[in-house]
């Protein structure tokens, strides 16, 4: 099928497959779905039982799959954030729910049982507490080994992996295929246009840690069909040689459109009107590592992300986890988000944040009302959803 895919006819495959991703699992749906969670947050009475916390950048759209271990510019490893397509100034509560969502219907995909879900959502305040405040949660290392077991692999990626999981090969080529298509002639022209101008030149310069100008050539591009949610917007895949023709380096960039932000943000927040630089300005706040390697850019009058990947960015699979391991990955991941929003606030501000969030959290096991009560309505409404979804793709 794929040698039959235009650029006429790319949207209707792009919809086709992102109903089929979205009718894998409920989790898959939940990842693909972010549309339903905002408008579940925009009702009266939800706002009213939500705490009501500090203006900051958040995620937006902070599910599992949107952590994981990330390389600065140096070659460090952190984990943090890997998606801010809807990074606004907002309540860092709908960060909360968004992830502890994320998190129950891991743990309905892995056969866990409901108490389990309990668990999670009671580690995932205190990993939120303890990130939020500077500390990093506690957890029995052998309990998170599917985390470390990719922060391992993480660190021992070079250039060759992240050549051969993407465009499979280590030649200057992207070969077309299920995921590559080709482009259309003006999208070639333009993306030849972009790499011309001399901000993506500063981009390079920042990734290379090298000053002064230097060769940078766009040996090949192509349409990247990738994502869910984000399926039916540009995405560009653009493999770069930088420095002597001979000698140079090879750098994978991928270039995405950026929209308005469905996620709600605060009626006082100032925030970049372009969206591109919303995106960009966002990642800086709550994921420097990957911020740094960012910039806006525009093609065709639209507005577009260019983000250097590298081989250490990777994402957790959190698939057929014991109890154990689902409750330490929700106290980590929780820590987090912790870590991205407090690194934002001063000391008095993260204090009261803190007070807020404890006094709404009673002794012994039981998660806060407002995020357990959260949880059961947003998970109700999305397995409904879900269901709904798979007999319109089965019928379709």
């Amino acid at each position: 099928m794929e040698d039959t895919i235009t650029p006429a006819n790319r949207k209707a495959v792009l919809d086709q497959r992102r109903r089929a991703k979205m009718a894998m699992s409920a989790h898959a749906y939940v990842r693909g779905n972010t549309v339903q969670f905002y408008e579940w947050l925009r009702s009266k009475s939800v706002q009213a039982s939500i705490p009501a916390g500090p203006d900051l950048w958040i995620c937006g759209d902070c599910h599992t799959g949107n952590l994981g271990p990330v390389a600065d510019v140096e070659g460090n490893i952190d984990i943090q954030i890997r998606d801010l397509d809807q990074t606004v100034i907002g309540n860092p509560a709908h960060d909360l729910l968004r992830l502890g969502l994320s998190l129950a219907m891991a743990a309905r995909s892995s056969d866990l049982p409901g108490v389990t879900t309990a668990l999670m959502l009671e580690a995932m305040i205190g990993g939120y507490l303890s990130g939020l405040t500077g500390h990093s949660p506690r957890v029995n290392p052998a309990d998170i080994e599917p985390i470390r077991r990719v922060m391992r692999q993480a660190k021992n990626r070079q250039w060759r992996h992240l050549a051969e999981e993407r465009i499979e090969d280590v030649k200057p080529t992207i070969p077309l295929g299920p995921k590559f298509w080709k482009l259309a002639s003006k999208e070639s022209k333009e993306l030849q246009r972009l790499f011309d101008e001399h901000g993506l030149h500063q981009l390079i310069q920042i990734i290379t840690g090298r000053e002064g100008p230097k060769n940078v050539r766009l040996l090949d591009a192509a349409y990247w069909m990738k994502g869910c949610s984000s399926l039916g917007r540009l995405r560009y895949a653009a493999l770069v040689g930088v420095g002597a023709k001979k000698l140079h380096e090879y750098r994978l960039l991928d270039i995405k459109e950026a929209v308005t932000a469905a996620a709600p943000c605060s009626s006082s927040a100032t925030m970049p009107a372009n969206n591109a630089e919303r995106v960009v300005t966002g990642a800086r706040n709550l994921s420097p590592f990957l911020g740094d390697r960012m910039i806006a850019a525009k093609i065709s009058g639209r507005q577009v992300v260019i983000r250097e990947l590298r081989p250490q960015d990777l994402k957790f699979e959190l698939l057929g986890l014991q109890r154990s391991e689902a409750t330490a990955i929700a106290r980590v991941m929780a820590g987090v988000v912790g870590r991205a929003h407090g690194r934002q606030l001063k000391t008095p501000e993260r204090q009261a944040w803190a007070k807020e969030l404890k006094g709404r959290h009673r002794k012994g096991l039981d998660a806060p009302r407002w995020l357990w009560g959260g949880v059961l309505d947003l998970s109700a409404l999305h397995e409904a959803a879900y269901l709904e979804h798979c007999r319109r793709y089965a019928l379709g």
